[in-house]
């Protein structure tokens, strides 16, 4: 199950998979979710009001997007996504982020970080390629800031 969720997060972003893969051939090391030394999500204390989420507290180390991707058949949806608020680098408190319809208790989310990659301000959720978006999922080497994450 672990294993098949991962292979559908893949479908997010996995560019830094494959820019680790080595030039012999070796297999690209395995992509694990969580938090990083720079970058990291709290979301233990999260809390909910309607379609609204607050996140106690968001650390970047650079201008970013909280993203929430919403689940379907059991499996993340990469090509989509149901929520995204702008972060100013460094510690972001009390962030709030609106998904599109409001959720049930116990509704499944993939919540993540996007870097601001052209620092305009503007979620690109534009495909540069077949898994990557121009504004660039977080990772820390193969660790993608990312949790799966349960509505309250």
């Amino acid at each position: 199950m672990q294993l098949k969720w991962l292979l559908s997060l893949l479908l997010l972003l996995v560019s830094a998979a494959a820019a680790a893969r080595a030039e012999d051939g070796d297999a690209a090391p395995q992509i694990t979710l969580g938090n990083g030394e720079a970058n990291w999500i709290v979301i233990e204390g999260a809390t909910r009001d309607g379609a609204t989420f607050t996140f106690v507290e968001v650390h970047v180390d650079g201008n970013s997007w909280l993203v929430m991707h919403g689940f379907k058949d059991g499996n993340p949806v990469g090509t989509d996504y149901v929520g995204a608020t702008y972060l100013n680098k460094g510690d972001n408190r009390d962030v709030q982020i609106t998904v599109d319809s409001e959720p049930v208790k116990g509704e499944m989310y993939i919540v993540m970080l996007h870097r601001d990659v052209n620092e305009n301000h503007e979620f690109d959720f534009v495909f540069v390629d077949e898994i990557n978006v121009l504004d660039k999922a977080v990772f820390e080497g193969t660790k993608m800031i990312a949790h799966r994450f349960t509505a309250p």
